[in-house]
């Protein structure tokens, strides 16, 4: 069985780490898969939402396996430090920022280190009860060093964040809803289903408007109210003369379940 593995089903793609013995840790062939993936689902109109689990129910992720980079490892220079990060794992951060089709992290255990950090990434969070959520870099001598300290403050405020971070304390499931780090809570065995429904849900919408949404979001977070607004009005005038636009219309006005295609 691959490491890494993808699927499609009803518009979702899944990326599944698939590890369980290695509580889902990835390694750097299993990064550069992850990252083409991403890319590859960009331009793939078959995939209209993205879904990141782990195999089991111990670990979503544990981080980088310390058998490919280990701040131990003193053969290691700063400037190889850096490749490894800004080089090969940051890639997949950045494929994410790239695609302006929504990411939803299924949290099936514990996520820690730079395993939290790419559940963080993504732009919805479903964690199941039982798991548990931890920086944990300062434990091991470390900065966080997949944008813990860029995604963390962003959900949670400056001031917890930087409690998690420097202490390293893991956030049961139940905490991580009440501060903001996770968006949804559910059993154990309503996981996966619960979360499939959530990605349908998303990609049974206009595919465009979806796309536009995200990119409207998070363009408005970095911009001044003027700014926001008149980026708006541009995608909501492109919006509004598309298929699907008028589809979800005529949809309403008859009463059926509309069909849309993307256009």
């Amino acid at each position: 069985m691959p490491d890494l593995e993808w699927s499609v089903e009803n518009n979702v793609g899944t990326i599944r780490l698939n590890r369980p013995e290695q509580r889902n840790a990835f390694t750097f062939e299993m990064v550069h898969e992850w990252a083409r993936l991403l890319r590859a689902a960009k331009d793939d109109d078959d995939v209209r939402v993205v879904v990141l689990t782990g195999t089991g129910d111990k670990a979503f992720c544990s981080g980088i396996d310390l058998g490919s980079i280990s701040n131990a490892n003193a053969e290691l220079t700063p400037l190889e430090r850096k490749s490894h990060l800004h080089d090969e794992i940051h890639q997949v951060a950045y494929a994410i920022e790239a695609l302006d089709k929504p990411v939803i992290a299924s949290i099936n255990g514990a996520a820690v280190g730079a395993g939290l950090d790419m559940a963080l990434m993504c732009d919805m969070r479903i964690a199941a009860r039982s798991a548990r959520l931890s920086e944990g870099y300062i434990k091991v001598g470390l900065t966080p060093g997949d944008g813990g300290a860029y995604y963390l403050p962003r959900l949670v405020g400056t001031a917890k964040a930087l409690e998690l971070l420097l202490t390293g304390d893991f956030v049961s499931a139940s905490e991580a809803l009440q501060i903001g780090m996770v968006n949804r809570v559910v059993e154990d065995s309503e996981l996966g289903a619960a979360t499939q429904r959530l990605a349908e849900q998303i990609a049974s919408a206009p595919p465009v408007t979806v796309r536009m949404i995200k990119r409207a979001t998070y363009q408005s977070s970095r911009s001044d109210l003027r700014t926001a607004l008149d980026l708006i009005s541009s995608h909501f005038a492109v919006v509004a003369s598309t298929q699907d636009a008028a589809e979800a219309l005529s949809a309403m006005k008859e009463k059926r379940s509309p069909a849309f295609v993307g256009k």
